[in-house]
């Protein structure tokens, strides 16, 4: 019996307001998770869904865009069985850019391709480590705001802070060190800059983080900067992140033959499975450490993350808490920390509620 095809290829578009306002970069912010849920539907009625997080700022896509791509791509699709792979993923890829529409398409067809063979994504994805070590994304904010925050999310059982700095050095070293002087050494922190410090500023800034007690930094240097940042990471200050220079397995290449990294962080959100998979196992062959980043995703693209998360090659805590900063989602059941991790396998019956997704479509 061969398997069924692609009938339908849609976008629902979505907003969740967050508690507060996450900041980062120079001038980067966002109020509200405006999203767009992608679902593909199969001949016989199985669904597969994912979540689209278009970023203006990193990846130039809107809500407005990802519903065009899909609706781009839906015609090269219809009729595809939805078990030949080549196939969908050569239509896939067949635009450029667009890694978020992508990315969740992607995830859509993998989930649509394990029900149609009775399974669910767990039974196809889930890997060895069960439990994994979270990490909350610390936006840049006033200090004391960036104090409440972290002892909020603390409290909700986080126990790794990734904080976001790179407007005033100054005032980025002083809430490390309340942050420091607040939790000790229970909670791990580590530094996002966003590309935002410059080539000759970057060795001091990294070297004054790993005197604060930072275990990493992402992204120091513009991506553009290459040479410098080939050269950064060889006095190696810090052990550095990749992450907007590894948008996809291309640059992961490139990256890999410079020697600018130490950790790659790949982002369900704009890698999908396909590709995340074939990243993060690019990049452990060449002894790379692995973690798995949120583009502040809701429920249902943590869920996704989560279980490429469990990867053998992911060695460092995942960002795997945004949903700590909605003031709702769209799942059926909470995401839940304990003592810094998340148990993936008791995530198995959260799923997409319908009512909620009507509730928050725009």
């Amino acid at each position: 019996m061969s398997a069924p095809a692609v009938a339908r290829v849609e976008g629902l578009a979505y907003r969740l307001p967050l508690k507060g306002t996450l900041a980062w970069g120079a001038h980067s912010q966002l109020s509200a998770a405006e999203h767009v849920l992608v679902r593909v539907t199969l001949e016989d009625g199985t669904v597969g869904v994912a979540e689209a997080t278009p970023r203006p700022t990193i990846y130039g896509e809107t809500p407005q865009s990802v519903l065009a791509i899909l609706r781009l791509l839906e015609p090269a699709l219809r009729g595809l069985g939805i078990d030949d792979e080549e196939a969908l993923n050569r239509v896939r890829n067949s635009v450029a850019n667009n890694h978020t529409a992508r990315g969740a398409l992607d995830m859509a067809l993998w989930e649509a391709r394990a029900r149609a063979r009775g399974e669910s994504l767990f039974d196809t994805l889930l890997g060895p480590n069960r439990r994994v070590r979270v990490s909350f994304i610390l936006g840049i904010a006033p200090p004391a705001g960036m104090l409440a925050e972290a002892e909020r999310v603390v409290n909700a059982g986080v126990r790794c802070l990734k904080v976001k700095v790179g407007r005033d050095h100054a005032r980025d070293l002083a809430v490390i060190g309340e942050l420091r002087r607040a939790f000790g050494d229970a909670v791990e922190l580590y530094a996002d800059s966003n590309e935002t410090l410059t080539p000759e500023t970057a060795p001091a800034a990294l070297a004054a983080m790993r005197d604060a007690g930072l275990t990493c930094v992402e992204e120091p240097l513009p991506v553009r900067e290459v040479k410098a940042r080939a050269d950064l990471h060889a006095r190696a200050p810090l052990p550095i992140v990749a992450d907007d220079s590894c948008f996809t397995p291309a640059d992961l290449a490139r990256e890999l033959e410079l020697g600018t990294f130490d950790i790659l962080n790949v982002k369900t959100a704009r890698n999908g499975f396909t590709d995340g998979l074939a990243m993060l196992r690019a990049a452990a062959r060449h002894g790379k450490r692995g973690m798995v980043g949120s583009q502040a995703s809701t429920g249902l693209g943590t869920l996704h993350a989560a279980l490429l998360s469990t990867r053998a090659e992911v060695t460092e805590p995942c960002e795997l808490s945004f949903v700590l900063k909605l003031q709702d989602d769209l799942l059926n059941l909470p995401v839940t920390f304990r003592e810094g991790w998340l148990d993936v396998p008791a995530l198995r019956d959260h799923a997409l509620d319908p009512a909620q997704l009507q509730h928050y479509r725009v």
